[in-house]
This record gives C-alpha cells, structure tokens and sequence, in this order.
C-alpha cells in the first residue's frame, strides 16, 4: 500500500513535469485537484499515510503556481500526528499554505506550544521553524515566553537553541510590544559567553535587532561584543565547520561589528584600546585574492570594519590607512572589488579629516568613470560629485565634461545636472561658470533642464560685467551649422537682452545679430518661437532710431505670426507688433530685465528634494565645511538656527527665470515676475462712460454666513502678534505648548507660512529628523507626501504619526514605520479632500524615540483654504455681470486694513498671485486698484468663482481696501477672514521678515 501510495504520487510529478505545454498542464492539475478534493470528503475517511500523500501533492501543485484553495484543515491536522513524517508534512505545508492571519492557526497553537515545550528535540525544531516562518501575532502572545525559555535552557541541544534565538528574532521584528524583552540586558549578556557558534551567532542576530530599538539598556554586552570579535580575530578555539576559507565565522563578525555601530560611543579606555587592536588587525590581514568565494566573505569583514572605524571616529591615521587600502581595491581588475571600493570610499567622505587623502586618488577615480561596468560608472560619478570643492572643481568639471561625449545616454543627465551644480558652486570666476554650461548644453542639450539654462540667464541678468561676455560667447555658438533647441534658447535671449553691448565688435551689428538669429527660427518647435520673437523685439527696441530694413523684416515676421494656431505665439506677435510702432516709448516699455531677486537655486533645490544617496550625503556635509567661491553665493545651506545666511556685498542672489510660455504654473511665486515687467507696472486710465465699479465705494461691512458666530480680529489673534513662533490665528486646531528637550532646527511657523504659499520644502527639522512635503493640488484633492529622513547613523524608533484633521478635511494617512533606518527616508503619502470652505488647519502629532531623547511635536499642515484655489483668467464680459449679481454681504464683504508698508503696484500683484489669485490688468478704470479672479473648489461648492479687489490710496499707501465676492457666503467670509488676520495679513503685505513670498 505504501509502495503505491508513493508510486502514485511519483507518477503524477513525472506525467506534470511531461505535458507539452500549459494547456495540457492545467488540465491534469485540474483532474488531480478533484480527485484530491473527492477524496478529502470521504465519509470512511482518509489513513494518515493517505493524508500525507493528498496533502503532499497539494503542495506541490501549490509550488507550481496554482491556487489551492481547500484541504487547509487536513494540513493543519497532521502537524498534532503522532509520527514525524506526517507531523514533518504538516508543518512544511502549513507554513506554506497559511498566513499569519489564517483562522485555522488557531486550531494548531496548543499543538504547536506541546511540541515546544515537549521533549523530542525534532519535533521542537519543526515547531520553532513554522512560527519563525509565519510570525504571527497570535503566536507571538501565545509562545514567545516557551521561546525564551528554550533559548535560555541550559539542557537543550545547541541546535533547538540555535533555532529558538532565530524564531524569536522573528516574533520581536513582527510584533515588538508583544515580546517582553525588558530585563534582558543580563540575559543577552549570558547568551554572550556562549562557547557554540551556532547559537552565539542566532543570539547576536537577536542582539542587533534589540540595541537597534533601545542601546542604552544593553551597555553591559558591549564588553562581550568586543571579546567576541577579538576571538574570531585571533582565530582562538574556532570549530573547523565555522571556518570558511581560511576566515572564522565571518557571519558572526558582520553581524557583532554590526550591532557595535548602534552603540554612540565606547568609554572604556581598554575596551576601545582592545578593538581598535582588532580592527588594525582586520585592516591589515585583508587583500585580494584569485579564490572569488574567500574574497567575498574577507571584503564583507572588511567592509563592515570599515564602517564601525567612521563611526567610532577613529584617529586619522587609521582613517588613512583605510582610504589607502580601498584606494588600493578601486585599481584591481575585479569589477565586484572595484565597486566596493568606489561606494566604502564614498562614505569615508562622511569623515572630515580624510578629504585631502581622497583626493590623492583622484586620477585612479576618473579612470574608473570609463569602465565598461555602468554600476561602476555611477559609482565614480558620485565619489567625484562628493569629493569636488573649490580646489579641484575645474578639473573635475573638466573631465566629467570631456566624459560627457561618450556617456552612456542613461548616465547623460544625471551627469549634465552634476556637473552644472558643480560649476555654480565652485566656480572660481562668473566667465568659467557660463563657459561650463553652454559646453553642456552643446554636448548634450537633449538632456539638460529648463532650470539650468535659466539659470545661466539668472547671473548674466545680476552681473553687468558678464553680459558682453556671455553675448559674445552665445554668439560663437549660434554660429555653427548644427545648434540644438536649448542653445538656440538661451542664445536668443541673451543676444535679444545685450548684444547691443556688441555693437561696436565686427558681425555685431543688430541686423547681422538678427540674421544669425533669425536663420534658426525654421528648426525651432512652437515652445522656442515665443522667445525668438522677443529677441526680435528687443533687438529692434536697442536699434532706436531703427533701421529701416530691419524693422520691415521683423515686423513682416510678426505679421505672419499673428494669425498661427498657438496663442502664445499669435500674442506675442500682436503685442509686438502693436508696441514697435510706438517709436522712441518702446526703450521704456522693453526695457531690460532688472536684476532677480535672492532665491535659493532651482539646481540645488532639485538635488535636496531627490532621495540623495550616499555621495551627496557626503558632499552636504562636506561642503558645509569649506570656504564657497568668491564668484557665487550658496544660498542653500542655512546656519542652524535658520536665519537666512548673509549676503556678502556686491554678491550675486537667484530667483528662478521666469517662464517663457503662456502655460503658467501659477501656483508658483516666480510667476508673478513676468507681470513685474511692464504688465503691471503701468495701467493706462481710459475715462470710463460711467463708473462700473462704483458700489465698491458704498460702505460693506464683513458678516459671516447665516448661523455663524464671528470671532472678533483681536481674540483670533490675541496673544499671537508679538513673538516669531506665533501661530496663525486662523489654526482653530490648539496647539499645546512643546517642552521636548530637543529643539528645532529654524523656525517652525515661519516653515509652515512658506509652504502655505509654495509646494514642496521642509516642515521640520532637528539634529535626528527632518519631515519634507511635497504636494500636488487638483481641484477639491490633495495628495501630500511626507519625507522623514533619519539624519543619524543610528535608527529612530517609537515612530508615530497621526492626523488631527479638522472637520472641512477628509484625510488619509499611509501606515508609518515605527522604525526610520539610519541615514534613510521613508515616504508616507496622504490623501486629502476639501469638503467644504474653511480656515481651520489640519495638525500633524507627529513623535519618536532617539537614544534616551523622546520628541513630541504637533505640526499644522499646509492644507490650507488657499490651496484648493485655482487661478482663472476673467474678461471684462464675464467680470462685471458676476460682480454686479453678487450684491453686498453675506455674499461680497469688505475690510479696510491700515498700517501697511507701503508697496508698489507690481509687488502687491506678486503676492496675490502666491495667493492663486490672478491679476486682471485693465479692468479697474482706477490705476492705483488691483483686480483679480479664481476658482475654489470643494465636494460642497465644486467649482465656485470668487473675485477680489484691492483698492490703493497713492496719497496714503500705508492703508488699502480689499472687498472679495463668491457664490457661497461661508467661502466668502472664511476666505476674507483667512486673510484678514493679522498676522497672516502682515506677512501677506510683506510687513514681518517673510522673504520667501
């Protein structure tokens, strides 16, 4: 019987492994899961033996991708069988079939804690292996104490002890606060001085999961991890079977070196003395060999003590003697070796001392940037990107510009953006920077960003003495036969701007400038026409008086444009045309671009937001710590109480360029910038034929909705004016007072009123943790992303995050890890929807364990009512009938706010604008009044339009009227009282110390 039972299930493997194709396949796995089915409802009932070969086949059937979705309970059953080989069946499928949430577990867990805490040794392995595998939570409450007690029994062989340390390294990784751990200190201190190192190494698995979570409370077992690591070291009484290759348990030397880096600091003088001894000896005893295996498990050791040396901050002499030993592995012929060393060198610039000694194998680096290995490549690419600074930056650039012909297209960009940042950051003088990046943008233009081209503009704008310069070179490039789209770009803009700088040089004279131009225009798509039809402009507005045949020529350009398809294009072309004609009026009107304000570089920007690895890690601290160029400013690192760094004289600050289409991003502030140049400056008054905005004079008084209770200005807001962490007045959500031992890092209001008006940027910041937002706004929804970085080398543990959202906002957080690895960042997205008007702001509770240091902060969330605005262009059409129909309050309020600054026109339009408000020129008849339109959107309202006038005193500006008028009176009044608070009011008027509106 037997012999068949097995003969059988042979025979169904050989006719499975002998179909010729799926079809057949699963055609006789369907026929045998029938059978199996038919056979599990006997009534008779099956033999164990029986059992075991149904259940058998389905595991195997189960291994070849089918679902098999019953005889469950007849695998659960067999593990309570008295022999083993149908216990031994019962275990294996079930920890296959089942999942930790499975009901029929339930059934097994008597049967599964008799076997642990029994005497037959086989059966308790079997045991031990089905709950490490599953790790349920049940199972941890049930058996983690029968667990421990295996692991610390002094009568079980070392195999089942082996066995219990890894099952509960499980349990503890799937469900920390069920295992009870507290006093373990002693305990592990024991499992330490075990002589087997099968169990020493399980224990020391568990050890670094524990001290990950809490090292303070394991200090005494970090003498033990020292003597541990000095035995393997000597090779003192270390069993033949755990020495591999000719090196003793490299496993267990990873894993003690491991669990000694989440300890801060050693104290004991012996102690240090000792591993330092160890780790000379690990430093020295390590080369390269032809046997691959033996290399392998040596460069793990090696590497391992490479990073516990940086953490203990060894003397720099050991810190040398480990860059000369990578410095030797990045020249050998193995490409496996020859990466490691790149990535170990790459952290070594952690360490500040060593930079110098890094740079030694410079040459070795760059030759390694051309290895036929692309990991390898990518590798030498972010050692060069990490170890430039103001010594070596031209030659780095130079070569990774020499590089760029021949790199592989997947590195091109990563390379072209490297490089750019380099050069602004180093640069020894503003001539080189622009050389640098027109020799990128010619050898790869297909891969270079808008931002870094705007940026070139952004210092030839803000320094006078580049601008004939850089036209000259720009024009040295249009010259050539072949020029690609973005030279074209950033050549016709700087020529439109300066190459009446030119004009005494020979071939540089505006018509011949226009014909070197003008010869590209043919090979241009529709985005670049925008910007060559202002270089036209300009061109003819420096030529005053023009020259005859050069005005014929552009205006005939502009005359067949004003009829294209795109409306850009067709604007520009109009508009050009229209303000040529006006003779000597249009210097004033084109006039140059003035210079742009300080901003921090989109560049750097961009690489702060990416997830950085390693590499840029270091060079962020790296370059915190060196003298900058005299040529530029780095606006990117702030002092650590977040003031914004000083501006040395005559220094150069960036904003980004503002954009060259119409296809706006208004929910950006450098929009507005574009407005600032003459769209906005000037408003010719044209007497109107009767004063169609005249009831905006008549007296309004702000009233809330029916049923609403209005909070007076000075109790919103009392006690929040005076200091620079006050709190909006408009967060009803309260805020209690934070005394947590660590301080932030910057001013966290100040954070949260910036990305009220922007995107992306920090929430927060401390010595162990910075929280990031990223966010993306449509309609009534929001997705928001939540960037906690891990500033430390050790973990952050106990992490907790949660949402306090107030009623308008529906809000879904993603689950948060309660554990935020060294030096990572996780991501937590969450999903938000507006239901309705209002200003009450949703509150992050956001806390988290470092070393003995709890940190409690609750954060507001810049999902607030301006957010969900989208800005809409309003003719006078659609203005005027919307405004006339929405007639006094609750509908259209108005509020007169004195003790402003005084301000310009084109300045208040920019922070309205910061606001999604969208400035309508020409439609007040009065020129000192701003008009401006959007949409809000919410489940409620959906789309609902709301309009806002701004009126101006010019013989008192330091007071201003603003009335607003919707649809729906809650919007109106909220969205008024939102902005009426002072203290948000103040910064919105540029009042307080807000520069980044």
């Amino acid at each position: 019987m037997a012999m068949h039972g097995m003969r059988g299930l042979s025979v169904f493997i050989s006719d499975i492994r002998n179909c010729q194709n799926k079809e057949q396949e699963r055609l006789r796995v369907d026929k045998e899961l029938g059978n199996v089915r038919t056979r599990f409802k006997n009534e008779k009932g099956l033999s164990p033996y029986e059992k075991k070969k149904y259940v058998w086949k389905m595991l195997y059937i189960y291994m070849l991708g089918y679902d098999v979705d019953f005889g469950h309970m007849e695998a659960v059953s067999l593990i309570s069988a008295p022999k083993y080989p149908e216990k031994q069946v019962g275990y294996i499928v079930t920890s296959c079939l089942l999942n930790e949430n499975h009901d029929f577990l339930r059934l097994a867990i008597n049967t599964v804690r008799n076997d642990i805490i029994g005497r037959n040794e086989t059966f308790q392995c079997l045991a031990l292996t089905m709950v490490g595998n599953i790790g349920g939570r049940e199972f941890a409450e049930s058996l983690a104490p029968d667990v421990q007690k295996l692991l610390l029994s002094s009568s079980c062989r070392p195999l089942v002890r082996k066995k219990a340390a890894l099952c509960l390294l499980r349990l503890y990784r799937k469900n920390p606060d069920v295992v009870n751990v507290d006093g373990w200190a002693d305990r592990m201190s024991q499992l330490l001085d075990e002589r087997d190192l099968g169990v020493l190494t399980s224990s020391m698995s568990l050890l670094v999961a524990l001290v990950s979570n809490n090292h303070e409370a394991y200090w005494t077992c970090l003498p033990k991890c020292v003597k541990t690591l000095e035995r393997l070291a000597r090779n003192q009484d270390i069993p033949q079977e755990y020495t591999y290759y000719g090196i003793p348990s490299p496993w267990l030397q990873v894993k003690t070196m491991r669990a000694l880096q989440y300890f801060p600091t050693i104290e004991d003088p012996n102690t240090r003395r000792t591993l330092f001894e160890v780790l000379q000896r690990i430093l020295m005893g390590t080369d390269v060999v032809k046997n691959v295996n033996k290399n392998n498990a040596s460069h793990a050791v090696l590497f391992e003590a490479l990073a516990l040396v940086m953490h203990l901050d060894a003397e720099k002499e050991m810190m040398s003697q480990c860059v000369a030993l990578l410095g030797k592995f990045i020249a050998v012929r193995e490409p496996n070796i020859r990466y490691l060393g790149l990535e170990n060198m790459t952290r070594m610039l952690m360490v500040t001392d060593v930079q110098d000694i890094i740079k030694r194998h410079q040459a070795q680096i760059i030759t390694s940037l051309k290895d036929p290995d692309i990991s390898i490549r990518r590798r030498a690419l972010d050692l060069l990107y990490g170890m430039c600074d103001v010594t070596n930056a031209k030659d780095i650039v130079e070569e990774l510009l020499q590089y760029l012909s021949t790199a592989d297209f997947a590195m091109r960009e990563e390379l072209s953006l490297k490089a750019a940042i380099l050069a602004e950051k180093f640069a020894p003088d503003l001539s080189w920077y622009v050389d640098v990046i027109l020799q990128l943008i010619d050898k790869a233009g297909d891969f270079i960003s808008d931002d870094i081209w705007f940026r070139v503009v952004q210092f030839v704008t803000n320094n006078e003495d580049l601008q004939p310069y850089a036209a000259a070179k720009v024009k040295e490039y249009l010259d050539k036969p072949a020029v690609h789209e973005t030279m074209v770009k950033v050549s016709a803009y700087i020529l439109g701007e300066y190459s009446h700088l030119l004009g005494r040089r020979p071939g540089c004279s505006p018509k011949e400038i226009f014909s070197i131009i003008h010869e590209k225009l043919p090979t241009v798509s529709t985005t670049t026409i925008p910007i060559l039809l202002s270089a036209y402009a300009k061109i003819l507005m420096h030529g005053q008086p023009p020259d005859q045949e050069l005005q014929n020529q552009i205006w005939a350009i502009f005359n067949k444009y004003e009829s294209c398809i795109d409306a850009e294009i067709q604007q520009r072309a109009v508009e050009y045309f229209a303000l040529s004609q006006k003779g000597a009026a249009l210097m004033d009107i084109l006039a140059e671009m003035p210079k742009f304000p300080e901003r921090q570089s989109a560049l750097i920007k961009r690489a702060e937001d990416a997830e950085v690895d390693a590499a840029e890690q270091s060079a962020i601290k790296l370059r915190a710590q060196q003298q900058t160029s005299n040529a530029l400013v780095v606006t990117d690192q702030l002092p650590a109480n977040g003031a914004p760094p000083p501006v040395p004289v005559g220094a150069l600050t960036l904003v980004k360029v503002p954009s060259m289409t119409s296809d706006e991003d208004h929910s950006s502030t450098d929009l507005a910038l574009s407005h600032e140049n003459g769209i906005l400056s000037k408003v010719d008054p044209q007497p109107p034929s009767a004063d169609l905005l005249g009831d905006l004079l008549a007296p309004l008084a702000i009233e809330g909705p029916p049923g609403a209770t209005v909070q007076s200005e000075h109790n919103s807001v009392s006690g929040l004016e005076g200091g620079p962490d006050a709190v909006d007045g408009s967060a009803i959500v309260a805020i209690e007072e934070q005394t947590n031992t660590v301080q932030p890092i910057g001013n966290i209001a100040e954070r949260f009123h910036a990305l009220c008006l922007k995107d992306s940027g920090v929430l927060y910041e401390d010595p162990y943790i910075q929280i990031g937002i990223k966010a993306e706004w449509r309609a009534h929804h929001g997705r928001l992303v939540l960037f906690l970085g891990n500033k430390n080398t050790a973990p952050l543990v106990s992490v907790q995050a949660l949402i306090l959202p107030p009623a308008h906002l529906k809000m879904e957080l993603s689950l948060v890890p309660d554990t935020i690895p060294p030096r990572a960042q996780v991501q937590c997205p969450l999903e938000v929807v507006n239901l309705r008007p209002s200003r009450d702001v949703a509150v992050l509770d956001f806390s988290y364990k470092f070393a003995t240091n709890m940190v409690d902060v609750k954060l507001r969330l810049p999902a607030v009512l301006n957010k969900f605005l989208q800005p809409i262009s309003v003719s006078a059409e659609e203005f005027f009938p919307q405004w006339r129909s929405l007639s006094g309050p609750p509908l259209k309020l108005q509020e007169v706010v004195r003790g402003v600054r005084p301000m310009p026109l084109p300045e208040m339009a920019n922070l309205l604008n910061s606001f999604r408000l969208m400035i309508s020129p020409g439609l007040d008849p009065n020129p000192n009044n701003l008009v401006a339109s959007t949409t809000f959107y919410s489940e409620s309202t959906r789309a609902m339009l709301c309009l806002v006038r701004i009126e101006t005193d010019p013989a008192d500006r330091t007071q201003l009227r603003m009335t607003l008028a919707s649809g729906d009176p809650t919007l109106t009044f909220e969205y008024v009282a939102k902005l009426d608070t002072k203290q948000v009011y103040f910064k919105f008027f540029g009042l307080a110390d807000f520069s980044y509106i």
